[in-house]
């Protein structure tokens, strides 16, 4: 991984030689989030991807974003290159209305050996991978958090034992996540990873869904259902592709230049089709 590159994509080329901590780390988050955009228009392009972050890391340098297991697969390459203390954990996160449980279809990322005023344990959740929720790391400390427009709870897991559960606040998209404390490696999520990716249940199979996390709200992509939730908030449907690749490029950072112009042209013409379904009423 070309560590000096990822830097660059992130803005931030002077932390290379940064020494780890707290303050560090929240950059390097806040910044992640801001600029790398939750996303999972590969499906939608038919392209296959893997779970290995260093493929992952090479296409978020290359202008392109990731759902979880990209987008915190990929960090947690970065922030060990840096030298950070860094744990990867099983995950699940939960829609609305679903049973808690750590199903492995997220990934968590831990950082230890951090101290703060705010943390002197110095262990902390990372989560760059959940799309609409945090833009700060979290002290991994039970408590409330406030950031932006959303109110965390972190609180001991129910169903993961030792672990912990993270409850999205009530705006959010989805009602929260659970995860274990025990360590693994990338290969944990290969499997789901071609499920998330392959199967007609799966929401980013039938959603094409793009979010970006600030520090004052998120923006979202449902197909193309453009809203803003926090400061500036809107909704607007995009009924060109001219529209859908403006936004995409400027709400998103995501000019898509490793997408063809055949390429967009079929991704549009898939985005409006299961649109109009789901104006119709049927399964899109």
């Amino acid at each position: 991984m070309d560590t000096a590159a990822y830097l660059r994509r992130l803005g931030l080329p002077g932390l290379l030689t940064a020494p780890a901590s707290a303050e560090t780390l929240r950059v390097l988050h806040m910044a992640h989030v801001e600029r790398v955009s939750y996303e999972a228009l590969e499906i939608w392009l038919g392209r296959t991807t893997t779970v290995d972050p260093v493929e992952s890391a090479e296409r978020i340098i290359g202008g392109r974003g990731g759902y979880c297991y990209h987008l915190n697969g990929a960090f947690s390459q970065l922030a060990r290159a840096l030298g950070y203390d860094v744990t990867r954990h099983v995950g699940g996160v939960q829609g609305r209305g679903n049973e808690p449980g750590v199903s492995g279809n997220h990934l968590v990322l831990t950082v230890r050996g951090l101290p703060s005023d705010a943390n002197p344990g110095g262990e902390w959740l990372v989560d760059l991978g959940l799309g609409d929720a945090l833009h700060e790391p979290l002290p991994l400390v039970a408590g409330t958090y406030r950031q932006g427009p959303f109110t965390y709870v972190l609180r001991p897991s129910e169903v993961a034992p030792g672990g912990w559960r993270l409850d999205h606040d009530p705006a959010g998209s989805f009602a929260g996540m659970d995860f274990g404390m025990g360590a693994v490696e990338m290969s944990a999520f290969a499997d789901k990873h071609v499920e998330l990716t392959t199967s007609p249940e799966s929401g980013f199979v039938r959603v094409a869904t793009v979010q970006r996390r600030d520090a004052y709200g998120v923006d979202t992509l449902r197909g193309l259902a453009l809203t803003r939730l926090g400061r500036g908030a809107h909704s607007v449907t995009l009924g060109t592709a001219r529209d859908y690749y403006a936004a995409l490029a400027d709400v998103f950072l995501l000019p898509l230049d490793d997408v063809s112009a055949g390429e967009k042209d079929r991704l549009w013409r898939k985005v409006y089709a299961a649109h109009e379904s789901w104006l119709a009423g049927g399964s899109a």
